[in-house]
């Protein structure tokens, strides 16, 4: 077949496999019951026929991805969350249109806290957007269905907004990704502001590697938003580059205060991940951050809110309750009481308390928070709906007004449900936050080595190599033997005896285990680190001394009939140590 032919073939075959991936998403759009999470849904035969047509070259060919209903899509009405409000665009947003460029698939619009406000998702008269692991706790918000859509499968990615954390705080809360890139990376042409100078395109995903590169493809001014500016990273390289030895930043204990039970200890372990990785984590005050975030809502910045949309508000007073939420418009209408002094006065205060934070940064690569402090129920919103999303915005408020990057990435499990860590860095830091965040999330395998690649001995650099860290020195149980074995140059070979076999090999009475060490390696490392073995070399599960197991070095038994026993030594590095007294 010729070169074109291949292609049209290949083609068609791309172009089936995402027509199939259409009929899937909306079969699991029926299938999960969220009417909530949609605003407007695109035919299905209109997606499927752009599917099939899709070039199997671009770069998100056949992805599907919804879009937050306060973002333009060309054909689909916008209505932030408010049918009053609604208009017909007659072009996509730059960041959608970029996307479609590249070969991804808009499924439909999704739902909202009304005009982008909030951090609940349940601030719409579309309905409360139900969480994807308990339906009767909240989604997040303010780009709730956006993350719904994501974490229940529907679509590959989806597009949120992020002016005080709706696009980190539901992906916290879904068990997914949440990237909020840099002010001004992503133009927000075609997107309702809820404060203009403070608003972000932002993506979910179920991959960092997804999130990312949709942030990279519609990343760049587009020679209509004026605050659009050219990513600064492309020209600094330290922006992009961690250094040696990367330096977290983490809250004081006092500033954690008020987390949601077990949430606490969570963050503990997402720290000790970070030092495992071979980080240096260090404690500083974010009391200026924290400060700074407050400003956000109880400042005379809400008064940006008021210019976006206020005067729809004050013009449809009437359909309050109908159309319009009382609380969101509560908040937006109270921001026409700011006045220009006000706003400067607040202005002049989050400068010194930027170059507060700054200073208390100085010297860190990034600052590790929880995304959000708890996870309240659809209830206990209703009952306390602004003192309930007060609390959702402690570590995430501050990010824009301050001009830092930042992302969410899951940290496991409480009680069943998702719990999320976010790394906020200065403006233009995105690739540095997304390689930190690449190698926390990474499927990691600790190994057990007993003998060349420990550290100081010569094969050890193949495990460095392979992203390895030490974690601990460690012993197995008594019932393994260590033998050398008869190659170039001489292994030793571990392997498991029977525990009426399990002597010092020379009748010295029973083994104290072999000494080795524990080291930690990223899956691919691993995968690279074990395609490499020797024969007789295997792989295996081997029992420490103190009840755990772990994967382990240990040698196929043919080759140890006849091999020096040297189990009475205890460890790889004591026989070394033997020969060169001998030699002495």
């Amino acid at each position: 077949m010729s070169g074109a032919g291949t292609a049209t073939a290949h083609g068609h075959e791309l172009g089936a496999r995402a027509a199939a991936r259409v009929h899937d998403a909306f079969d699991r759009i029926a299938a999960v019951d969220r009417p909530e999470v949609w605003i407007t849904l695109r035919d299905r035969a209109a997606v499927v026929a752009e599917a099939e047509a899709v070039d199997p070259t671009l770069p998100l060919a056949g992805l599907l991805f919804a879009v937050k209903d306060n973002i333009d899509v060309a054909g689909l009405p916008t209505t932030a969350a408010s049918r009053s409000y609604a208009y017909e665009p007659t072009q996509d947003a730059t960041a959608v249109a970029r996307l479609r460029a590249a070969g991804a698939i808009v499924v439909g619009k999704t739902n909202l806290d009304q005009f982008a406000t909030g951090l609940v998702g349940t601030r719409s008269p579309f309905g409360a957007v139900r969480n994807a692991w308990d339906p009767t706790r909240i989604s997040g918000g303010s780009s709730s269905g956006s993350a719904i859509a994501v974490a229940l499968g529907v679509v590959d990615f989806a597009l949120g907004t992020d002016t005080a954390g709706s696009g980190r705080v539901p992906a916290a809360l879904g068990g997914i990704v949440g990237v909020k890139p840099t002010k001004g990376l992503v133009p927000t042409t075609g997107v309702v502001p809820a404060c203009r100078s403070q608003d972000c395109v932002t993506v979910f995903a179920r991959s960092l590697d997804l999130a990312r590169t949709a942030i990279e493809l519609m990343s760049g001014p587009d020679g209509v938003d004026p605050l659009a500016r050219p990513d600064a990273a492309l020209s600094d390289g330290s922006l992009v580059a961690l250094p040696p030895v990367p330096r977290i930043a983490v809250p004081q204990a006092s500033q954690l205060a008020g987390l949601a039970p077990g949430w606490a200890e969570a963050f503990a372990r997402a720290v000790d991940r970070f030092r495992s990785l071979g980080h240096e984590v260090v404690e500083v005050d974010i009391t200026p951050l924290l400060d700074a975030a407050a400003l956000l809502y109880d400042g005379a910045f809400v008064a940006e809110r008021y210019a976006a949309v206020g005067a729809h508000i004050e013009a449809h007073r009437d359909e309050m309750g109908a159309d319009l939420d009382p609380t969101v418009a509560g908040i937006v209408l109270g921001g026409a009481a700011s006045t220009a002094a006000k706003l400067f006065a607040d202005q002049e205060r989050l400068d010194s308390l930027g170059a507060a934070g700054r200073a208390a940064l100085d010297g860190t690569t990034a600052l590790l928070t929880p995304t959000t402090t708890w996870h309240p129920t659809l209830d206990e919103v209703a009952a306390d709906p602004v003192g309930a999303n007060s609390r959702m915005g402690r570590y995430t408020n501050f990010a824009n007004l301050l001009d830092m990057a930042s992302l969410a990435v899951p940290a496991g499990f409480v009680d069943g449900l998702p719990f999320g860590v976010m790394l906020t860095g200065p403006a233009f830091s995105d690739r540095r936050l997304a390689a930190l965040a690449a190698a926390f999330a990474a499927p990691t395998v600790d190994l057990l080595v007993v003998g060349a690649h420990l550290r100081d001995q010569p094969l050890n650099g193949q495990l460095v190599a392979a992203g390895g860290t030490f974690l601990q020195e460690a012993r197995t149980t008594s019932d393994y033997r260590l033998h050398v074995l008869d190659t170039v140059p001489p292994k030793p070979g571990l392997v498991r005896a029977g525990k009426a076999d399990a002597g010092d090999g020379v009748g010295d009475g029973a083994s104290a285990g072999i000494a080795g060490e524990v080291w930690r390696l990223p899956a691919a490392g691993f995968a690279t680190f074990v395609a490499a073995l020797p024969a007789p070399m295997a792989i295996g599960t081997v029992t420490l001394a103190d009840g755990t197991d772990v994967t382990g070095f240990l040698v196929e038994p043919y080759a140890v009939e006849g091999a020096e026993d040297i189990t009475r030594l205890g460890g790889w590095r004591a026989y070394r140590q033997q020969l060169v007294g001998a030699r002495a």
